[in-house]
């Protein structure tokens, strides 16, 4: 019975408390946003636990130094995604993730969840270039 209160009771409480804070800090977004630009690298790495860690390259005006976004993802379908859209300007949604206390959920606080193509560039207020290919009239691709 002493064993059971000065051993094994504080060691389940200690674990209870282990166990609700990794529930809570892995359930719980300190932000979220987006951020726009092209992926340069995705790459599955880790001794015990593997993570794909990735390199955004931002460009906010052109002729700017690119600045880099570095990010983690978890879902091997988002990373599917990422790597289907290399080389392509997109959108990576995330959430930041604070207070996780090793590597092991990722080398970065930058969770990527989701990952869009993004067809225009907006240099400046009411400048946007389009970066899609331009869509041929049904009517000009069948004249002669």
């Amino acid at each position: 019975m002493l064993l059971l209160k000065r051993v094994i009771l504080p060691l389940v409480i200690l674990i209870a408390l282990v166990a609700g804070y990794f529930a809570i800090v892995l359930n719980w977004s300190y932000s979220m946003g987006e951020r726009a630009g092209w992926v340069q690298k995705l790459s599955k790495k880790g001794w015990v636990c593997k993570t794909w860690e990735g390199e955004q390259a931002l460009v906010s005006q052109p002729g700017a130094a690119a600045e880099k976004f570095l990010f983690t993802v978890h879902d091997d379908a988002v990373a599917a995604d990422i790597n289907r859209l290399m080389g392509k300007r997109v959108a990576l949604h995330y959430e930041e993730k604070v207070g996780l206390p090793t590597s092991c959920f990722g080398d970065t606080r930058y969770f990527v969840t989701k990952v869009t193509a993004v067809d225009d560039i907006t240099l400046t207020p009411g400048v946007v270039v389009n970066t899609a290919p331009p869509s041929v009239p049904p009517s000009a691709a069948s004249a002669p």
